[in-house]
Parts: C-alpha cells; sequence; structure tokens
C-alpha cells in the first residue's frame, strides 16, 4: 500500500524561551545545519548562541504567533487535510524538529498498512540542511523501525511547471493594485561552503556569475542554481523586465560566507536608489513562518520605512492556496499510479 509523508521545518511548542531554547538546540545541532565536528558544533551552539538566542528568537515568535499556535504548524496542517481530501492514498504530515517528528508520521503511515511512502519535503529547492537533513533521518528511522518500507524520494520542485505557474500566479494576484518600482525575491540564506559540498561533480561550484547558467549534474543539488532558476521562469511568465527584479538572501548567522547579496542590507539601500514602492517575495518557503511574517513583512518593511522607502508589500507564500494543493495531489495520484 502506498502513502505519502510531507516534512516542513518544525516550531517550537510555545513562543516561551524555556520551549525555544529545546527546538534551537535540535535544529542548530543538526549536522547538516551547521557543519563542523561535533564538538566545535557544541561548544558554538551550547557555548554562544544559545545563550541569548532563545529570548530574541522567542520574542520573534511572539510577534507572529496566533491563538492556533505556530503559523507555519498551523497553515502545514491545514495543507495535510485539503490534499488528504484530494487523494485516496494516506498521507501524514510530520517536522524535521520539534515534536511531529518524522518518526510519528512514519508510525502513522505503518498503522494503516503503508509500505510504500513518498517522501515530500516541503522546499522547493535542495539543500543539505533542509531537503538533505530530512532523507537522511528518514532512511535512518526506516532502517531501525520500518524496515518493511520504501521510500521514494522527492528532491526538489523549483522547475515543476504547475508549482512555477501556481507561484506566478499567486504573485501577480499579490502584485493587483500596488504600483511596484521592484519585485524582491528573497530566498533562505545557506553558507557556501554547503554549495560546494553538495556538488557531486566537485568541481562546478565556483559561486560566481557563470557556473549556476552553466549546465551540469551539479544543478539537481545547487541551491543557488535552483534558487535563481525559479526566479527566471517566474518572471519570463510574469513578463517582467530585468531592471524590475532581483535576488538576495536572507536569515544568515555571523562568521561565515553566505550566499550574497543580503536581503538586510540590499533593502535597505533600495531607497536610495529610488526604489520607493518595494515588493517581496519568499519563494524558498511554501508555507508562512518566522523567517517570511518577522523577518520580512515586519522588520524589513520597517527597515525599508526607515531609510526612505515609502510602501511595502510581503506577498504570502503559498500556503493553502487552492491551485498549490490541487499541485501537490496531482503529484501524488501521478505517483500513486505507477
Amino acid at each position: 500500500m502506498k502513502g505519502v509523508l510531507l516534512v516542513n521545518l518544525g516550531s517550537p511548542e510555545s513562543p516561551d524561551p524555556k520551549d525555544v531554547k529545546p527546538y534551537l538546540d535540535e535544529f542548530l545541532m543538526d549536522k547538516y545545519v551547521i557543519d563542523v565536528p561535533y564538538l566545535l558544533r557544541a561548544l558554538l551552539v551550547r557555548g554562544i548562541i544559545l545563550r541569548k538566542r532563545p529570548e530574541e528568537s522567542a520574542h520573534a515568535y511572539g510577534k507572529i504567533w496566533t491563538k492556533e499556535g505556530s503559523p507555519l504548524v498551523v497553515i502545514s496542517k491545514n495543507v495535510h487535510k485539503k490534499v488528504q481530501d484530494r487523494v485516496d492514498v494516506p498521507v501524514a504530515l510530520a517536522m524535521r524538529y520539534g515534536s511531529m517528528t518524522i518518526q510519528k508520521g512514519l508510525q502513522e503511515l505503518k498503522d494503516k498498512g503503508v509500505t510504500e511512502v513518498l517522501l515530500l519535503p516541503m522546499y522547493p529547492q535542495y539543500a543539505m540542511a533542509s531537503t538533505k537533513t530530512i532523507f537522511v533521518l528518514a532512511e535512518e528511522l526506516r532502517k531501525k523501525h520500518f524496515p518493511e518500507m520504501t521510500i521514494t524520494r522527492i528532491n526538489s520542485f523549483y522547475n515543476k511547471k504547475d508549482y512555477i505557474q501556481n507561484l506566478a500566479d499567486s504573485i501577480k494576484e499579490h502584485l493587483e493594485g500596488f504600483d511596484y518600482d521592484h519585485l524582491l525575491f528573497s530566498y533562505h540564506g545557506i553558507p557556501e561552503r554547503h554549495i560546494r559540498k553538495s556538488d557531486v561533480t566537485t568541481t562546478h561550484c565556483k559561486i560566481n556569475s557563470s557556473c549556476c547558467v552553466t549546465a551540469s549534474p551539479a544543478h539537481e543539488f545547487c541551491y543557488r542554481h535552483q534558487c535563481f532558476e525559479t526566479t527566471r521562469q517566474v518572471v519570463e511568465l510574469l513578463n517582467i523586465p530585468k531592471e524590475k527584479y532581483s535576488e538576495t538572501f536572507q536569515s544568515r548567522l555571523a562568521g561565515d560566507k553566505w550566499l550574497e547579496p543580503y536581503t538586510d542590507i540590499e533593502i535597505n539601500n533600495m531607497p536610495a536608489k529610488g526604489i520607493k514602492n518595494l515588493a517581496v517575495v519568499t519563494p524558498a518557503f511554501v508555507a508562512d513562518c518566522l523567517e517570511t511574517l518577522e523577518e520580512i513583512a515586519m522588520r524589513a518593511d520597517e527597515d525599508f520605512k526607515a531609510n526612505g522607502g515609502e510602501n511595502f508589500k510581503a506577498i504570502p507564500c503559498l500556503n493553502e492556496d487552492e491551485a498549490w494543493m490541487d499541485t501537490i495531489a496531482n503529484w501524488i495520484k501521478e505517483w500513486a499510479k505507477n
């Protein structure tokens, strides 16, 4: 019997520092997130970062928390229900971090008689800190607890035509009536070394102006290429001229070389360049979360206007968009037929 496991990032149980701290510990101690030797990672995370970060993150979570709970979890649960209503095979939902574990999701499917699992990380672009860590943990759990199961993976969907159409339609809808000077595609940042580590050719990724537009097997696992390709296909559909859009990367940690240009720096500099009306879309996410709701829709908005900007529009993620729900369901149906 076939079944599906949808997986997203996760969330603390509440916006209280006592709940945020263990969540951040699990997240940041993941060797695919901070990919340094264990002792150094423990020193960085538990000796430095977790001394102040839980309080800071708790404050940020508190700004976006709803009566129903974490926006990411609430949206993901609604997506799960809507997708399940559209397909005949069992669908379960899990998070990489927090209490909604992948093990629980696989167990739920097993209890329904599932032996063939379609594992779908809810990330359009592949990255070791998001997609790979899900795949590795799922395989470890399969071997240990669910040896009778087989798992089929969806590495990414950044260039699937139906996803691109959903994204373009959503952007178009939310831009109606907003006379924007510039559309910024803000993707989640990752360290540059993650790009090189994911290069299956070991030589292609130079992180320059040419490698991401030069055909290579490396692109199957290159987050940077996949971000740029997402943008390229969307602006082509929407017929947006080159001078009216750009790409940046957000949410970096200090001390490392991360993908550039940085979202916050670029946004702060835009008003001085004559960009007074700015729209921002965040296509590394399909569900609104801390990085989209607090970092972009709140902080970036404030900073843009503080630096002379006039109008700022944060375009929501696809969330529970009905056409997007149809797309996910269609992928599942297509897989289930084979």
